[in-house]
């Protein structure tokens, strides 16, 4: 009996809801054939609007989702937005009920996502929307339709998602003019993990049409199996739909076509977390978190040469390159002959693996560290102070010490991109190691410009297997001088010697630059928490 009747509410369940997707297609290829829309609208297939060349006398209205991205699935935005945002437990929760997402249709799955995520979030602290979604939906755009999109004149871009979650990429990113999305409610400072109805995001964008700010005629883009809200249709002169298949053949944005350089980002998880792989890394953390503090315990009381080939074996690779005039086995017979290795900015370990590839203690000098990593760090650690005078003595008195290692960006850079110099380290020797370094991680980012500093060794280390690449270059040679244009010459000399080496590009921007981008302050707030 109770077989029969679980048999039967099975049954009717997957017959309204298949009934109801049927209907929901029919509905769609009715819209377009009948006449509830102005005989003046035009429904085209996409590859015909790759043809059009009056396209900057238009305004462009495209379906985010639909129309811009490649993949249909918006399941790992919202993981990212749950794990960074959110916390663990929140990105369990996600996890544990996606399959019911997915049954509950677009609608109401995009609407219980929105809850899981963002229910309890302080507005003012959200902040994945600007560093971490970026990098994310940068990577899911198709180069063919952002090619046709930059040929237009204004550019409106329509999300079902929270405005929240792709304002910054759109406007900041893309260049779009107006972005209109789903707003959230708000109280009390508090996402309450609602939304508000379609039709006033579709109202927005057609009041900013019709006030003058976009050009006279609109062209509409959208996917062929979800169109645009009919009130945009109805002003649009033409429709151009997107099919899945299309979608699938377009090609990944390469990064030089970027239409602003992304250099900047932020949040802890490296790879895009899809369903199977946001489960992979949820069922690894457990054995990253032993297999982390394991690698902790080896690099901590183990000489070098026992627990550089231990270190291999767990899975962390390590390449070092140095030029054929560099002998690391010198010895130092006074305090003269101390060397100055200046190293650009990956993570916190940078010093720690120059330390192992020349398999000799460093003293590392660093404008701001956790005190947990200053505690657990297997060499010598120093604090700078940002006062320059009181920095310049105290590097001279470590330089005397023993050999030195100083990172100039002042902060970590993710991305191939060198940040500025500060010329500080050209006034300590006129013989100058430069260091170029870079790492790859699969699972886990190692930094943090807002997260707890304490975690970044803890999560690199956390990786299946992290690999980091040092270069040591031939030695910089600079007559000593206390000119203020000697000083940068030096640097900037020294900064294109590491980009060159790597590949990398360098920029002019500095640590106030990333923190303001990523967290909306100067990074200065707390010297705990800053890197």
């Amino acid at each position: 009996m109770f077989r029969a009747f679980f048999f039967k509410s099975l049954f009717i369940f997957w017959y309204r809801f298949l009934l109801k997707q049927l209907k929901n297609l029919l509905g769609f290829h009715r819209s377009i054939s009948t006449n509830a829309f102005p005989s003046q609208l035009k429904y085209q297939k996409y590859h015909s609007l790759a043809r059009r060349s009056d396209l900057t006398d238009h305004t462009l209205i495209f379906d985010v989702e639909g129309a811009l991205l490649r993949s249909s699935s918006l399941f790992p935005y919202f993981m990212l937005v749950a794990f960074e945002a959110g916390g663990l437990i929140r990105a369990f929760v996600l996890i544990l009920l996606y399959p019911l997402v997915c049954l509950a249709g677009h609608e109401m799955g995009l609407n219980i996502m929105v809850a899981i995520c963002f229910f309890g979030i302080k507005a003012k602290s959200f902040r994945a929307g600007r560093a971490v979604l970026p990098k994310f939906l940068l990577e899911d755009v198709g180069s063919e339709i952002l090619e046709i999109l930059n040929r237009g004149g204004k550019k409106v871009g329509v999300s079902n998602l929270p405005q929240v979650m792709v304002e910054s990429f759109l406007r900041e990113y893309l260049e779009i003019d107006f972005v209109v999305g789903r707003q959230l409610k708000v109280f009390r400072g508090y996402y309450v993990g609602l939304m508000e109805d379609t039709k006033i995001a579709a109202s927005q964008a057609l009041n900013q049409v019709r006030e003058g700010k976009g050009r006279p005629h609109a062209i509409g883009i959208c996917n062929f199996n979800k169109s645009l809200d009919s009130d945009l249709l109805t002003h649009c002169k033409e429709v151009y739909l997107v099919t899945e298949a299309e979608k699938r053949s377009w090609k990944i944005l390469p990064r030089d076509k970027y239409p602003k350089a992304l250099i900047f980002h932020d949040g802890r998880l490296a790879m895009r977390p899809t369903p199977m792989n946001a489960v992979a890394t949820l069922i690894w953390i457990p054995y990253g978190l032993i297999l982390s503090i394991f690698r902790m315990i080896i690099a901590l009381s183990l000489p070098y040469h026992i627990s550089t080939p231990l270190l291999a074996i767990t899975g962390l690779r390590q390449t070092t390159s140095m030029p054929n005039t560099c002998n690391i086995n010198d010895d130092d017979n006074g305090n003269t002959n101390n060397k100055l290795y200046v190293c650009n900015h990956r993570t916190l370990l940078d010093p720690l693996y120059l330390s192992f590839a020349l398999r000799r203690d460093l003293i590392a000098v660093t404008y701001s560290l956790s005190r947990m990593s200053e505690i657990l760090a297997p060499i010598k650690t120093v604090r700078l102070t940002r006062d320059r005078n009181e920095d310049a003595k105290m590097m001279k008195k470590l330089l005397k010490q023993g050999d030195l290692a100083v990172c100039p960006e002042g902060t970590t850079c993710r991305e191939p991109y060198l940040l500025r110099f500060s010329p500080l380290f050209s006034e300590m020797s006129d013989q100058i190691t430069p260091v170029a370094v870079d790492c790859h991680v699969s699972m886990f980012h190692g930094t943090t410009a807002g997260g707890l500093k304490c975690l970044d060794p803890l999560l690199f280390l956390m990786n299946p297997s992290p690999i980091y690449s040092l270069s040591l270059l031939d030695t910089v040679s600079c007559s000593f001088s206390t000119a203020s244009s000697d000083r940068f010459e030096v640097a900037n000399h020294v900064q294109s010697q590491i980009g060159k080496a790597l590949g990398f590009e360098c920029t002019m921007l500095t640590r106030k630059d990333k923190y303001l981008i990523l967290a909306g302050n100067d990074g200065l707030v707390s010297s705990t928490s800053t890197t």
